[in-house]
């Protein structure tokens, strides 16, 4: 027979590590939507400027968000510029063809920016300055991240546990 308190504490168990794969999901998929809702943003504010101007202004005002100069990572800048150009399009003319490219040239920049370390989800909830706070609440920046950031916080929210003396 099981006693309550290992069915209890067995209950809690699963339901902790699906809330902590819920919540690495839910911090993914808000920040790569957050991601996209600026890039529309920032290029329909660009979009009179023309799209060679535009996608040079957006993406100089994405990589100074991330904290990066152009040099730093040229061959993902280029990406960058390309996607950017995709949203231009897309602004211009919100069709399924427009569409389709912009989740093209995502993915071509996933494919070249993404490791086993980093995700273009990471680096917006890592570096950006419009990061929402519980995203670091979930997955905390590395060091070196978000050092412009002194608020951020450094480990997961779930292993903030109660104080020690009330474990016994």
């Amino acid at each position: 027979m099981t006693h309550m308190l290992d069915e209890f504490a067995a209950t809690a168990k699963r339901s902790i590590d699906a809330m902590k794969k819920a919540a690495e999901q839910a911090r993914r998929d808000h920040a790569a939507a957050e991601l996209v809702r600026h890039m529309l943003l920032t290029t329909r504010k660009f979009a009179d400027h023309g799209k060679e101007k535009a996608v040079e202004a957006v993406v100089a005002d994405w990589l100074g968000a991330w904290h990066f100069k152009r040099g730093d990572w040229p061959e993902i800048a280029a990406e960058m510029e390309t996607l950017t150009g995709a949203f231009y399009d897309y602004c211009a003319d919100p069709s399924e063809t427009t569409d389709h490219a912009v989740r093209a040239t995502w993915q071509k920049l996933k494919a070249v920016h993404d490791t086993n370390e980093r995700t273009l989800e990471d680096q917006m909830a890592w570096r950006s300055d419009c990061a929402h706070g519980w995203w670091g609440e979930v997955s905390p920046a590395p060091k070196g991240y978000r050092d412009h950031d002194t608020r951020r916080a450094m480990t997961p929210f779930w292993t903030k546990g109660c104080p020690p003396e009330c474990l016994g």
